[in-house]
């Protein structure tokens, strides 16, 4: 039997994503249906079958160091920008801590992959000589989390959760668990990823897994939709600052994460499970956990990528999950606007949730609309939705999961009625 349900509160978040270079710009550019989702112009990408993608203004990384610039690829990079923001905004809680009980947890589905390619370019046109001497701890996974912890001088452990488009998501699962276990008092959490190059967009595509709207850059990105063709690559990191509950006293919380739930496909190293047997499972595990039941749920943030076979296997899972409630929760997919920034996504999609339901707002799932008429969900295609009241603070059930049969479900609460207040 699971522990009895300990709120986790979340007190500082920050993120860099292809809709803005903080969470407040990212929110806006949701509420307000903007895609960031753009035409790739570079040389490098004019053979390429897909040339969209979601790419962070390069303005968000102004303020790094050029010698962090130089020694961290640029997954690092996003995630120690992230991390900046969500420990200034905690400021006021963590001022007391001991650094030897902050740790950080920072998924990656793939870490280095630009620098990976960097390198074995000039490997292959200038010779061994011509390798950055930095090369693998830059491009190895952990290189974000280390790279935070040394950042911010945090020693309560560094640790790096590799599970796909899961990551981020399973990170916010082990921070839970660190702070339960009493290892930490404070643990910075997320994901990062940066796979836009050539590299990462012939890999995918080789796949057939990425859209090939390239003349539609807006409307390539097509989760639940009847039209899809595939995901769009995009990069970003996000990083919540986390504490028990317990520990946060009066300060103010921007929300909690309640329980966690998992499992495994085991079934293919890509396709999912076409029933969602086991993503219903890892559903299952999360409302288990919390003590609640589906006719509590506020809404779904849906990991709905955009692939044929991903988001049919979701739906199901849902539909079997949540049962006849599933009629009428509303279920918002981010990634028509966001694109997929795989380890990244559900850290940064997780901020989205817990802002929307502190505005009392689903967001609209842009461009589902034809929906799949196998999708048996209430998909926000008409426009922002007004969450209802339940007599309670309002949940919402996020799902991710990645590549190898990763599911990881996380059940999410905030203050209604709250908008989210700068802090540091």
């Amino acid at each position: 039997m699971p522990k009895p349900p300990e709120r986790i509160a979340v007190v500082g978040w920050g993120s860099l994503s292809p809709l803005g270079t903080n969470p407040d710009a990212t929110w806006t550019a949701v509420v307000e249906g903007k895609s960031g989702i753009q035409s790739l112009s570079q040389d490098w990408a004019a053979d390429l079958p897909s040339r969209v993608a979601g790419c962070v203004d390069e303005q968000g990384l102004s303020e790094l160091e050029p010698l962090l610039r130089r020694r961290s690829d640029r997954c690092a990079q996003l995630a120690v920008m992230a991390a900046r923001q969500a420990w200034s905004m905690a400021a006021e809680l963590h001022a007391g801590i001991d650094r030897q009980r902050v740790a950080v947890v920072v998924g990656t589905g793939i870490g280095g992959l630009g620098t990976m390619h960097e390198q074995h370019q000039q490997l292959t046109t200038g010779g061994p000589s011509r390798v950055n001497p930095l090369t693998v701890p830059m491009l190895i996974p952990d290189g974000p989390a280390g790279q935070v912890a040394i950042d911010l001088g945090l020693l309560g452990g560094a640790h790096t959760p590799v599970s796909a488009c899961a990551s981020g998501a399973e990170a916010l699962m082990l921070a839970k668990m660190l702070l339960q276990d009493d290892r930490a008092d404070l643990v910075l959490a997320g994901g990062s990823e940066a796979p836009v190059n050539r590299l990462g967009l012939v890999g995918f595509s080789a796949m057939r897994a990425l859209s090939c709207r390239n003349n539609e850059p807006d409307q390539a990105s097509r989760p639940y939709g009847q039209s899809r063709d595939g995901f769009v690559l995009s990069e970003g990191a996000g990083m919540l600052a986390l504490m028990r509950d317990r520990d946060v006293g009066s300060k103010p919380r921007l929300g909690w994460i309640l329980a966690c739930g998992s499992s495994s496909d085991a079934h293919h190293i890509v396709a999912p499970e076409p029933q969602g047997l086991q993503a219903s499972r890892a559903i299952d595990d999360a409302l288990r956990r919390a003590d609640i039941s589906p006719s509590d749920l506020s809404a779904v943030q849906a990991h709905a990528t955009g692939t044929s076979l991903g988001d049919l296997a979701e739906a199901r899972a849902l539909r079997r999950s949540l049962g006849s409630a599933a009629d009428h929760i509303p279920v918002c997919a981010p990634k028509g606007q966001l694109g997929h920034l795989l380890g990244g996504a559900g850290a940064v999609e997780a901020i989205i949730a817990l802002q929307s339901l502190r505005s009392g707002l689903i967001p609209r799932s842009v461009n589902a609309d034809p929906l799949d008429p196998e999708v048996d969900l209430a998909v926000t295609t008409a426009g922002n939705q007004t969450i209802s009241s339940r007599g309670h603070d309002p949940l919402l059930l996020k799902n991710a999961f990645g590549f190898g049969g990763h599911n990881i479900s996380v059940l999410l609460s905030a203050p209604a009625g709250n908008t989210p207040e700068p802090r540091g």
